[in-house]
C-alpha cells in the first residue's frame, strides 16, 4: 500500500472545495454503516487530440504527444490514490483508446482491467442530459457484484453532464481530467437507485497537473 503525506490537497478539486482525505485503500466488498458494498466510478474524458490531420474524421482523431503524457499522468496518480478500475469501459474513438493505451503502458494495473470499448459513447456524449442514462445502463450490463471500480472513458458534453447529474455539484472536465464519483449498493443496480440523480459523492477530480504528496 502507498503511504501519504497530505500537507496539501492530493488532487485538484474543479468544485469550491478541496479535498485533504489520505484514503488510498481501494473497497473490498466493505461497505458502508449499512452494510451496502462501496462503488467508485471514475468518469474520464480522453487526453488531449490532434487536428493536424484535416482529412481525418472526428472519429479517428489521434492524441497529441501532450495528450500521451497526460493520460500518462493520470495513471499514475489514480494508481497512488488506490483508484485502480476493475472494469474500463470506453468509447472506440482513436482519441480514448489512445488515452487508454498511454495508461496501460504507465502502469500495469490498467492492464488488468476488462475492458470494453462501447460504440454509443461517442455519440450519446453529443447529446444533451442522455449521458448518465446511457452510462447507468451499460455499467450495469457490463458489470458484476464483485467489481468495485469501474472507468468510462468518453467525450464532452455528455461526460460532464453526467458527472454533474450523478453528483449534485457543476463538474468541468478538462482533457484528460477525471470525475471520482462514489456511491453504495449490493450491486451496481442498487448504487444507482439508491444514490439516484445527485446522490453521488464526487471526491474530487483529477488532472495531469494534479499534486499527491507521497
Amino acid at each position: 500500500m502507498i503511504s501519504f503525506k497530505c500537507p496539501s490537497p492530493f488532487f485538484v478539486s474543479g468544485l469550491n472545495r478541496t479535498t485533504t482525505s489520505c484514503s488510498t485503500a481501494p473497497p473490498r466488498a466493505s461497505a458502508s454503516p449499512s452494510t451496502l458494498i462501496t462503488r467508485r466510478l471514475i468518469l474520464l474524458r480522453h487526453a488531449h487530440s490532434s487536428w493536424d490531420h484535416l482529412s481525418l474524421k472526428d472519429h479517428d482523431r489521434p492524441l497529441t504527444k501532450t495528450g500521451q503524457a497526460d493520460a500518462a499522468k493520470v495513471a499514475q496518480i489514480l494508481s497512488s490514490l488506490g483508484w485502480l478500475p476493475q472494469l474500463i469501459l470506453s468509447s472506440d474513438a482513436t482519441r480514448t483508446r489512445e488515452t487508454l493505451k498511454s495508461m496501460q503502458a504507465q502502469v500495469d494495473g490498467f492492464m488488468e482491467a476488462n475492458v470494453h470499448f462501447i460504440p454509443s459513447f461517442y455519440s450519446i456524449a453529443a447529446m444533451d442530459g442522455q449521458t448518465a442514462e446511457h452510462l447507468q445502463q451499460i455499467i450495469s450490463k457490463y458489470s458484476s457484484p464483485d467489481i468495485t471500480t469501474v472507468m468510462c472513458m468518453g467525450h464532452n458534453k455528455g461526460w460532464e453532464e453526467a458527472a454533474s447529474m450523478l453528483s449534485g455539484a457543476s463538474v468541468k472536465l478538462k482533457t484528460c481530467n477525471a470525475a471520482l464519483l462514489l456511491a453504495f449498493g449490493n450491486s451496481w443496480e442498487d448504487a444507482f437507485a439508491l444514490a439516484g440523480p445527485g446522490g453521488w459523492k464526487l471526491e474530487g477530480i483529477v488532472a495531469p497537473d494534479s499534486s499527491i504528496c507521497v
